[in-house]
């Protein structure tokens, strides 16, 4: 039984209640957004993990991307990054991995995570017929299903798969055309597929098959955009458009068939269309949770883009979306680091979490405002421990430490707070 059919039976499964319990919202709160696609729990049925909500009045949640490429193959360096990832209070990682041992290295990933873990089926499918019969063209049907049944058997929650990537989109796509055409490594998989093949895309056509494995294993469907833009030339265009209704009608199918789904967005959208796509998404997708990659709000900043995708992250939540993907500094420019994975973790959940605040979900405010009283107490030590990222602050502070303990190098003996707390206290 799936966690929708439970709610609709009115079972309260121990996920709804942990749910319900983690964001301040009632039982039947939750239960409601599972019955009507706007709430998902992704939790596999063979993954032990505490359970976390995304969707419709629920804390924006932050995902971490890791894994193996090509180029650089290390299971290590991906655990670390696990690591960095959890440490830094991410919501869930996915593995992206294309080198190396790709069952191997999804169960270690599996095995050692306390968060929830996603993949893209394609990535593998693709890979392993590319490295069999030399291109990814000769990929089967077969191929593409038994990978999925294989990571959902093994435990993965959530999967990207790219069903809206269709002939009638990829055909609108090139008539409109574009500065970057394809950005999306499952979109691109697929549409070199179809191009070579002059078939449907499996995903789409066989959707129904996708829908029978998902609903064994509960295993949350995350609609990808395969043509999400990767230039802010190219976004909210009609390929990007097309595929959002697909997936709207997809997210309904899903739904009906008692499987949780979610839909992936946007990708690099200037700063003045990021409102409106999110409006969008709610509207051709009922509701649906919104996963999105940033968004990046101007392309001119690689080394800076997990700022770049900040900007527009939090704009976006704050209009709709629920599940913000990170986007590290390395982005458009090499695998990332441990380190690039935590801070990139950090500056997205500084993103989520002003987002919560427009959203007024329970207790984001009261965060800021325990942190402005401990300001004005000149409480360093509640200062840096309600911070988001505490061993940092406490670090910053260490290294320039003022002549009074209970100020800062910044002002120093003339702190504004202080010295008013000073005049304050002597008026009493």
């Amino acid at each position: 039984m799936t966690q929708i059919e439970a709610a609709r039976k009115g079972i309260v499964t121990p996920e709804i209640k942990q749910v319900a319990q983690k964001e301040q919202r009632s039982v039947e709160y939750i239960m409601e957004g599972l019955k009507n696609g706007t709430i998902v729990i992704p939790k596999n049925k063979n993954h032990d993990i505490d359970a976390v909500g995304i969707g419709k009045g629920l804390r924006t949640k932050v995902n971490a991307n890791i894994g193996t490429s090509s180029d650089i193959a290390e299971l290590d360096n991906e655990l670390k990054k696990l690591d960095a990832a959890v440490e830094a209070k991410a919501d869930s990682v996915m593995d992206l991995s294309t080198g190396g041992d790709l069952d191997y290295i999804r169960r270690e990933i599996l095995k050692r995570s306390p968060i929830v873990v996603g993949n893209v089926p394609i990535y593998q499918a693709a890979v392993e017929v590319a490295q069999k019969k030399g291109s990814i063209a000769f990929m089967t049907e077969d191929d593409i299903f038994s990978t999925i049944e294989k990571q959902a058997k093994d435990g993965i929650d959530y999967m990207t798969l790219h069903c809206g990537v269709t002939l009638e989109t990829l055909e609108r796509l090139i008539k409109q055309g574009r500065v970057e055409d394809i950005v999306s490594r499952g979109g691109s998989f697929l549409s070199v597929w179809m191009l070579y093949n002059k078939k449907q895309n499996p995903l789409f056509e066989k959707f129904d098959r996708i829908l029978e494995i998902a609903k064994e294993y509960d295993v949350t469907l995350s609609l990808g955009d395969g043509f999400r833009p990767g230039a802010i030339a190219d976004a909210t265009d009609r390929a990007q458009i097309h595929e959002l209704i697909l997936l709207g009608e997809l997210h309904k199918r899903a739904l009906e068939a008692g499987v949780q789904s979610m839909i992936e967005g946007p990708g690099h959208v200037p700063i003045d269309q990021v409102i409106m796509n999110a409006q969008i998404e709610k509207s051709v997708c009922d509701g649906a949770p919104f996963y999105v990659l940033g968004p990046v709000v101007t392309d001119i900043a690689p080394g800076y883009d997990h700022i770049t995708s900040a900007i527009g992250g939090a704009l976006m939540a704050a209009y709709g979306a629920d599940f913000l993907c990170y986007v590290t500094k390395a982005e458009h420019v090499r695998l990332p680091t441990p380190e690039d994975v935590r801070e990139g973790v950090i500056v997205t959940r500084i993103a989520a979490h002003a987002a919560d605040i427009a959203k007024q979900i329970p207790g984001a405010k009261q965060w800021d405002l325990e942190m402005s009283r401990a300001r004005k107490a000149l409480n360093w030590e509640r200062m840096i421990e309600l911070s988001i990222d505490p061993e940092y602050v406490r670090e910053l502070r260490s290294s320039s430490l003022p002549k009074e303990d209970d100020v800062c190098t910044m002002c120093g003996k003339f702190c504004a707070i202080k010295l008013l707390n000073k005049a304050l206290r002597n008026q009493e």
